[in-house]
């Protein structure tokens, strides 16, 4: 289990831009990033075995295109239960929140890409302790 990609954005409902590495700030979230802040959905996890099953869908997406903070690899994020700790890299602890959302109205990533698979798969966290992560970091299920 492990981070495939990390991606911030300064505005809400759009696509995000990938990194290599950022710094997640105790209950606030990735710096930098739009969804920050103190409330229940600091940061978004999106498994890339998602994102490819909307590439062999024909829809022409990479990371950050469906505004996930981070992507990861090896990890069923569906089957974790809210309240789930993680940790990310060697320092960042996160909780998970809530799983999936509701979208009130079409963004723009949905008018881009055709679909969007967030409001189904994404997982939303807030951070219990900050740090730096990097592409690559090794995800470890601490709590489910």
């Amino acid at each position: 289990m492990k981070i495939v990609s990390i991606a911030v954005s300064k505005k809400k409902g759009t696509r995000k831009t990938t990194v290599n590495e950022a710094v997640l700030v105790e209950d606030h979230g990735l710096e930098a990033d739009a969804h920050a802040g103190k409330w229940h959905r600091q940061v978004s996890f999106l498994a890339s075995e998602s994102i490819q099953g909307a590439r062999d869908k024909g829809l022409e997406v990479d990371f950050g295109d469906f505004a996930e903070n981070i992507a990861t690899e090896g990890i069923d994020w569906l089957s974790l239960p809210v309240g789930t700790r993680l940790q990310l890299g060697d320092t960042v602890r996160v909780e998970v929140t809530q799983i999936g959302k509701e979208c009130h109205k079409k963004c723009a990533i949905y008018y881009k890409a055709g679909d969007c698979i967030m409001p189904r798969e994404g997982i939303f966290a807030r951070v219990l302790q900050g740090g730096a992560i990097r592409k690559d970091d090794p995800i470890q299920i601490l709590e489910a």
